[in-house]
């Protein structure tokens, strides 16, 4: 392998699922090394994960990268989203974290919204309307469900948060982050009391919110990981503002990430506020906005479908009377936490492929719905659209979503980009450049066109319109009959 031109910079992305680690050259953006562990998440009413998992999944990753990883100048670390991870005064878990696409706070936020103003004051206050996917109703949820717990805990974290704080010992978070909890005001770029104090939780228990390009601290004794002490360490950031500094995202263009979850956003130099709910208004990890809006049923959801129907994920078969929604954990676009799939249209002559087909169907239609909302007035409709995660790499996802966008398509060469956008920002405390202009430094964006072929309308509307009709149904809670 040839020697690296420029220092060397690790790059962590801890999803859902697994967390990676790249070792990237920062002058040319090439990965020296890398390495992969999983997670185990709970099944069943909730989603939780065990945090301290996250940190030997860490360990793991960086030992398979080997020597590279203990030449590293800088370090930072990309994570999902939301989750709720509490702390007793030692620094250990007090219970399993709640993650992103646990719904079980779906009343809260419904009482939350209601008692701090509406929709629209919420919009206006933090840039988002919270559903259960936010931090916010997590903790309301697990006020009124383990208060034991909730006494317990000294210090309120992020996945990411966790993993910097145990590298640093310091307890911090960014902005990009922050803005995904609902108790983090857009205006000011600071947490909100009134929103603290309704949901009874105390400032001090939070991270302090490092600005952007600002070293969160540096890497400390008796972590057992193969970083140097005195490694600097990068505020890090959430996967999507993560993978936005990986592609060195400029505003207005595009982007569809096809994941665990779906979602479509767009850097925008302009604050969001859709009192709608569907886009949430999150900060980037620069300065900038990164209006997004996203879906619980993506990959896994359609990977299920094909298991289901013992098919090849790849193994679809065109067809037009059929409909279905793969809602299988609820959804959050639409607004559905207690939903669950839905078939309609069914015939004597349904194929299995066509079904599976009818899964993707739903699944784009979905993202697509909030595309243009999430898109801002600068956009340029004719842009490529972005297609990463994942499921950008197979013919089935890259079929459907030119098919039912009539956009083209562009298919990034570079993986793993959350994990590349941290590096890019541990890259850029030793170079002193933004991370995003690192990444287009980096070149990551690059990858083969696929040209716009015509929308197909029909399937659009036929989906919309089992939706609205199914909408009673889909919004039941089940476990209140």
């Amino acid at each position: 392998m040839p020697a690296a031109e420029g220092p060397l910079v690790v790059g962590v992305d801890t999803s859902t699922q697994s967390t990676k680690a790249l070792v990237v050259d920062a002058a040319t953006g090439r990965v020296v090394a890398n390495g992969q562990a999983p997670h185990t998440v709970s099944s069943g009413a909730g989603r939780e994960s065990d945090p301290r998992q996250w940190w030997d999944a860490l360990g793991e990753a960086l030992h398979q990268c080997g020597d590279a990883a203990r030449e590293a100048a800088a370090v930072s670390i990309g994570g999902q989203q939301h989750g709720l991870v509490t702390l007793d005064a030692r620094g250990e878990p007090v219970r399993p974290a709640l993650l992103w696409n646990d719904v079980r706070s779906a009343p809260q936020a419904r009482r939350l919204i209601d008692e701090l103003g509406g929709p629209k004051s919420w919009a206006e206050r933090t840039g988002s309307v919270p559903s259960a996917s936010f931090t916010v109703t997590k903790w309301s949820w697990l006020a009124e469900n383990e208060p034991d717990a909730v006494r317990a805990t000294k210090a309120v974290r992020l996945p990411h948060d966790y993993l910097t704080e145990r590298l640093t010992g310091e307890g911090t978070t960014d902005r990009g982050d922050a803005s995904g909890t609902g108790w983090w005001a857009a205006g000011p770029e600071t947490y909100d009391e009134e929103t603290l104090a309704r949901v009874g939780l105390d400032p001090a228990l939070l991270p302090r919110v490092v600005r952007p390009s600002e070293v969160a601290g540096t890497v400390r004794d008796g972590h057992g990981l193969p970083f140097s002490k005195g490694t600097l360490v990068a505020a890090g950031t959430g996967d999507n503002a993560a993978a936005a500094l990986g592609l060195g995202l400029p505003p207005g263009v595009p982007v569809m990430s096809l994941g665990t979850s779906g979602t479509v956003y767009a850097v925008s130099q302009r604050r969001p506020a859709d009192p709608t709910g569907t886009v949430a208004g999150f900060a980037d990890a620069r300065g900038d906005w990164l209006p997004l809006a996203c879906t619980l049923n993506c990959t896994l959801a359609v990977d299920r479908v094909a298991t289901l129907l013992n098919l090849d994920r790849e193994a679809v078969e065109p067809g037009t009377g059929v409909t279905l929604l793969p809602f299988l954990d609820g959804e959050r676009t639409p607004n559905l936490p207690h939903s669950s799939g839905l078939l309609y249209g069914l015939r004597h002559d349904t194929t299995a492929g066509q079904l599976l087909q009818a899964a993707y169907d739903g699944a784009v239609h979905s993202l697509l719905g909030a595309l243009d909302l999430a898109l801002d007035a600068d956009a340029d409709p004719s842009a490529p659209l972005l297609l990463i995660g994942g499921g950008a790499r197979g013919a089935a996802w890259q079929q459907t979503v030119r098919r039912l966008s009539g956009r083209p398509v562009q298919i990034p060469e570079a993986r793993e980009l959350v994990a590349l956008g941290a590096a890019a920002q541990a890259a850029g405390l030793l170079t002193g450049e933004d991370a995003a202009a690192v990444a287009r430094r980096w070149n990551t964006a690059a990858g083969p066109v696929l040209d716009a072929v015509e929308r197909d309308d029909a399937t659009l509307s036929r989906i919309t319109g089992v939706l609205s009709d199914a909408a009673p149904l889909l919004e039941r809670n089940p476990d209140s009959r």
